[in-house]
């Protein structure tokens, strides 16, 4: 798993990817704030809430307007800047832990009423990892919301390339290869190891969830898949669409 970068970094070196870094914050800012509009909508949030954040951070809940009990499980380099930022104040009580979110030792099952992800699945690695990923999630929340970017959004959110996941796998692999002449090859890399998943395979992964497709302009942008805790099992899933234009 991935840690969580507190802005979009972008090379130095390329003036391309420094202009849509420059300007994704404030997209990125906006359908945050629909999205958690939406998460606290459906899952019903109430001031004290135990939220699992995997793979997130503090700044993200600056959006949620109730005091909630937030523990955020990321890497150690990640975990350790956010214990030391004096910056991170609000109404949020929040709890640090270093782990892997495909396996949480060291919380039991059902620890926490809703465990969260967002924009966390897709960096995990291959498909055992997803599936790892998912059943963590199931086990450790009464109640989850998890999100990740879709594919059919024209503008990809690391390279900011136009269709970039429909490209042949030789040719992202090429396009990847040309730019370590010039880009670092942590970039690279992190973009490589990106593993998107389709509405139908998040659906495979959550099978008893209900599906919220956000909207951006028409587009598709994100697919989330949450249960909350007075949702029914054992059902098919249910497709939410609200628009963000």
């Amino acid at each position: 798993m991935r840690s969580h970068r507190r802005g979009p970094v972008a090379p130095e070196n390329s003036l391309r990817i420094k202009i849509f870094y420059r300007l994704l914050p404030q997209a990125s800012a906006f359908a945050r704030r629909r999205r958690m509009e939406a998460f606290m909508r459906m899952m019903e949030i109430k001031s004290g809430t135990r939220v699992l954040d995997l793979g997130g951070s503090p700044l993200f809940w600056n959006d949620v307007p109730v005091p909630l009990d937030v523990t955020i499980l990321n890497l150690p380099g990640a975990v350790q800047s956010f214990a030391a930022n004096a910056e991170i104040k609000g109404i949020h009580t929040f709890h640090y832990v270093e782990g892997d979110a495909c396996n949480v030792h060291q919380f039991s099952n059902r620890s926490f009423d809703v465990a969260f992800s967002n924009s966390v699945i897709e960096h995990v690695g291959p498909q055992e990892k997803q599936e790892a990923f998912a059943r963590e999630v199931l086990r450790l929340g009464k109640s989850y919301w998890v999100q990740t970017p879709s594919a059919w959004f024209p503008i990809e959110a690391h390279t900011g390339l136009p269709f970039y996941w429909f490209y042949p796998e030789q040719f992202r692999g090429w396009l990847l290869q040309r730019s370590q002449k010039k880009l670092p090859t942590w970039w690279t890399d992190y973009v490589a190891e990106i593993r998107v998943l389709s509405r139908r395979r998040m659906v495979q992964l959550f099978p008893n969830a209900r599906v919220y497709v956000e909207f951006f302009f028409g587009l598709p942008k994100s697919y989330v898949v949450y249960s909350s805790q007075r949702s029914p099992l054992g059902r098919e899933p249910e497709l939410n669409t609200i628009s963000a234009d």
